[in-house]
């Protein structure tokens, strides 16, 4: 059974720096993993993605903060995040890109991260 596990979220100033790991089981690494932020009464918006060969993708309000990347001996997705904006408290979680959001059963619990300005 697929299991996601985020962590490192916290409380930090605008312009701060934060590292997210997402670690992953039951999934092989084949797939291309995803980073999903929520913010609160939104639905979880995509951002970031990185494939097993390593290509990325990342939203235009992301690009030059946050930088993706996997550990394949830890089986973990992390996300370096700096400079950030003071956006409030949203919900960090990550899933495989398999199929749509609204079918994924696996969600992990998420990581807060609050960004106070």
């Amino acid at each position: 059974q697929v299991q996601l596990v985020e962590s490192g979220g916290g409380l930090v100033q605008a312009g701060g720096s934060l590292r997210l790991s997402c670690a992953a089981s039951g999934i092989f690494s084949i797939y291309v993993m995803g980073w999903y932020r929520q913010a609160p009464g939104k639905q979880r918006e995509l951002f970031q993605t990185i494939s097993s060969a390593g290509s990325t993708n990342y939203a235009d309000h992301v690009k030059g903060r946050f930088t993706i990347s996997t550990d394949n001996a830890k089986n973990t997705v992390d996300l370096q995040m700096t400079s950030l904006k003071p956006e409030g408290q949203d919900v960090y979680s990550c899933r495989p890109q398999m199929g749509h959001d609204e079918d994924w059963e696996f969600w992990g619990k998420g990581t807060q991260v609050t960004v106070s300005s």
